[in-house]
């Protein structure tokens, strides 16, 4: 499933309006063996982005696969159209990948949307694959106070809907806002995001993908 990315801003909200149906918001997988982190690097002197994904063994975190590519970025920054800016570069990241990851971890967000359709649910229903958007800071939603311990959560609503989670996945340090973006469930995200947490803040996808996205 593909369209067209030369959209005006206009445009690429009706495309998020129409693939939106598309979503599944409950567990669509049998078992999940690797997870991927997915993040993209800026160059602002040439608008060039660097994508990068890292493939994970679940079991142990450790990295099995690596792949990065650039391409300008014709998409301008616009707040809640991310994806339209930052998946073509992803994409072409994906075609140099040997193996398809069983979930993926994105540097942005799921459902936690104005129109329900963050970069983890654009990019989860293009690729097909069962996405979560893990994100640094809050686009839409209010919340509760967050337990302070590691692990603790709370619903993250946008008026009387569920949208997420703001998940503490370190003790005293800001937590991360967590949404499902395509084939699973606030409760999966939720357990898998913190299964690819060790001792920092960001899950082990988030982190060895940044690295790998940064300009030097």
């Amino acid at each position: 499933m593909q369209h067209t990315w030369k959209v005006t801003p206009s445009r690429a909200k009706t495309i998020q309006q129409e693939l939106r149906g598309k979503i599944i918001l409950h567990d669509d997988f049998t078992s999940v063996k690797t997870v991927a982190g997915i993040d993209v690097g800026l160059k602002k002197s040439t608008n060039t982005g660097r994508a990068a994904i890292t493939i994970l063994r679940l079991a142990d975190l450790q990295v099995l696969e690596t792949a990065v590519a650039e391409q300008q970025l014709s998409f301008p920054y616009v707040p809640g159209l991310l994806s339209f800016r930052e998946i073509p570069v992803i994409l072409q990241a994906f075609s140099g990948l040997k193996r398809r990851p069983d979930l993926l971890l994105c540097d942005g967000q799921g459902i936690a949307h104005p129109r329900r359709f963050g970069i983890a649910c654009h990019l989860g229903v293009l690729v097909d694959i069962p996405a979560i958007g893990v994100a640094k800071t809050r686009l839409i939603g209010n919340h509760s106070t967050v337990p302070g311990k590691k692990g603790g959560w709370t619903e993250l609503f946008d008026q009387d809907e569920v949208i997420g989670a703001v998940l503490r996945t370190r003790e005293r340090v800001k937590p991360l806002f967590i949404s499902p973006g395509h084939r699973i469930s606030l409760a999966s995200s939720l357990h898998y995001v913190m299964k690819c947490v060790t001792r920092y803040r960001l899950p082990e996808t988030t982190r060895t993908a940044h690295k790998l996205s940064l300009y030097r």
